[in-house]
């Protein structure tokens, strides 16, 4: 199935923009807000704090509540370290697929949906698009807009977030919390270690209790088959402390996650490891007081949980041709859009297993067509018979 030329036309020139995270997105939210202008919609630029990016949010139709909102992320994850056979900011098309960084992940969605704007001049229910920064690195750009995307007073009936599902509709996945713990020890010469505090102990006894939180999520928690990992699970990814090996280490810190069902509460789990902090640091707070754990939230972002009966799923399917509903491992910016209230669904092109931030990254032309077919249906819904 051919995507509309148009469709190509614009991949192409988003794939020529390299907006990895560390770098701005201006070029891409330029190109972008010049067709939505042109298509006739009313846009709205969202800066970052620093200025070197934003997001794109833009509205065509009546005013009121109503019509469908589309929604992507402008950004994509480095090639560094990659071996890549082709350009990877360059499209190239071989056969059935459609190579280069972003295209499942996830311009080929932004494509398909700019497409769609620029055929969308008769529609009466409106139709609304937002591009966002920094998803790649935890959803940021989105939770940075959310304040003036909400003041928007935007109330669609259905919220489509692009990333690549295999054309399926998407109900769940789960949310994300990154932490550090940063443990203060006493320091002192290594030959009178028991009269100090080592804080890479602490941090050891610290990395205990998470293991005690994950058995608890896997043998007491609530559980869902339809992931492949059905509890939340916690992840430590980083510890790092001390100076050298003859001083008792003062400092040390601990970087960890929870990958959590929607259904457990991040908040109950930080608030159960600061007891356990607690509970860690007691035997030394009447010798050494100065002594402690510290835990703060660096990142997080909300899990999406759509009952399946949902009326806005059975459209989505009917929209995606699809009627296989799944749910996915990564997390998305759906949570976002559905504590506004907005029936949201997860449906793109793609396959982030198989093709996502992989060197060589591609999409196949029959994926991109199936997702131009889902944008001809919408604007069909959206236009008055």
């Amino acid at each position: 199935m051919e995507p509309h030329a148009a469709t190509l036309k614009i991949l192409d020139r988003l794939i020529g923009f390299p907006t990895v995270s560390a770098d701005s997105n201006l070029g891409l939210i330029g190109y972008a807000e010049g067709l939505l202008q042109d298509a006739g919609f009313h846009t709205q630029r969202m800066p970052n704090t620093e200025g070197g990016k934003a997001g794109l949010v833009a509205r065509l139709g009546a005013d009121g509540p109503g019509g469908v909102l589309l929604s992507a992320h402008s950004d994509v994850v480095p090639v560094e370290g990659q071996t890549w056979t082709r350009p990877p900011f360059r499209l190239t098309r071989e056969g059935d697929r459609l190579f280069g960084r972003g295209t499942t992940d996830m311009k080929g969605f932004l494509a398909a949906m700019l497409s769609a704007a620029g055929r969308a001049g008769n529609i009466s229910q409106p139709l609304m698009l937002a591009i966002s920064y920094d998803e790649e690195v935890g959803c940021r750009g989105i939770r940075q807009m959310m304040p003036e995307f909400a003041a928007l007073g935007w109330q669609p009936d259905l919220c489509i977030v692009g990333e690549p599902t295999s054309m399926q509709p998407a109900i769940g996945h789960k949310g994300k919390a990154a932490y550090m713990a940063r443990c203060r020890g006493v320091a002192g010469h290594s030959s009178m270690a028991p009269r100090y505090v080592n804080a890479l102990h602490l941090a050891a006894d610290f990395l205990a209790a998470l293991r005690q939180e994950q058995q608890a999520f896997a043998t007491g928690g609530v559980l869902d088959e339809a992931y492949d990992v059905p509890c939340s699970t916690v992840h430590a990814g980083r510890m790092q402390g001390g100076v050298a090996l003859n001083i008792v280490p003062d400092h040390a810190s601990l970087e960890f996650e929870l990958r959590h069902l929607p259904q457990d509460d991040p908040d109950a789990f930080l608030a159960r490891l600061r007891q356990s902090a607690d509970g860690i640091i007691a035997p030394f707070t009447a010798s050494h007081p100065e002594a402690g754990i510290e835990i703060e939230v660096s990142n997080s972002y909300p899990g999406l949980a759509m009952v399946a009966d949902h009326p806005a799923v059975a459209r989505v399917a009917a929209l995606s041709g699809s009627r296989q509903i799944t749910k996915v491992a990564y997390g998305t910016e759906a949570g976002y859009f559905a504590q506004l209230g907005f029936p949201t669904v997860v449906c793109g092109p793609g396959d982030m297993e198989g093709q996502g931030h992989k060197p060589d990254e591609y999409l196949s032309v029959g994926q991109l067509g199936e997702c131009d077919r889902m944008m001809d249906r919408i604007l069909t819904q959206l236009t008055p018979v």
